[in-house]
């Protein structure tokens, strides 16, 4: 049994939340995107605007042992897809070596990409044609309803240190190679 004080935690800003998700699109017997379970739980700080506005909205209140189940519109998720989210980049900027990069450019690989002033992001490789490589730079969720449904396995208070840790990330620019998955 729990102690009452443990139970009556909620998860709100500032709080560390565990918990497991089982994520599908559109409902919950759709196609299985990503699962995660109480050996690797997902483990995030509430209210530092990681998460996509949907499922915040959703798991915020809830408490330890909760469990649930929602759907999330693309609007309050990785948004509606974009057609000016695809590019036809020129296959010179493949090549290696005067070649192409057969085991990077393959339909359906994700490659990192930076823009001309250094941000980087993620594109999709759609097409192989000619002269050029169309890749699609949406989000791979975006335009897609999300269904989460799991438990809440953990809250505690963040410790100032994982709060700071959090504040500084979010105000440093940085190529992406801190871990953090941004």
């Amino acid at each position: 049994m729990l102690p009452k004080k443990l139970k009556q935690m909620k998860v709100e800003k500032n709080k560390m939340v565990s918990l497991t998700y089982r994520l599908t699109e559109n409902d919950a017997n759709g196609t299985l995107i990503e699962e995660t379970d109480e050996q690797r739980p997902f483990t995030f700080l509430f209210g530092a605007d990681i998460l996509i506005p949907g499922f915040e909205n959703n798991v915020r209140d809830l408490k330890l042992e909760d469990t649930f189940a929602f759907s999330v519109n693309p609007e309050e998720a990785y948004g509606d897809y974009d057609a000016n989210g695809l590019a036809e980049l020129p296959i010179s900027i493949f090549l290696k070596d005067g070649k192409l990069d057969s085991e990077l450019c393959m339909v359906g690989n994700m490659i990192p990409m930076r823009n001309e002033s250094g941000q980087q992001f993620n594109g999709i490789i759609k097409e192989i044609k000619e002269s050029v490589i169309v890749m699609d730079f949406n989000h791979p969720l975006a335009g897609k309803k999300l269904h989460f449904s799991g438990k809440v396995i953990s809250i505690r208070d963040a410790s100032e240190e994982e709060i700071k840790q959090r504040q500084a990330h979010e105000h440093h620019e940085h190529d992406g190679e801190c871990g953090c998955g941004c």
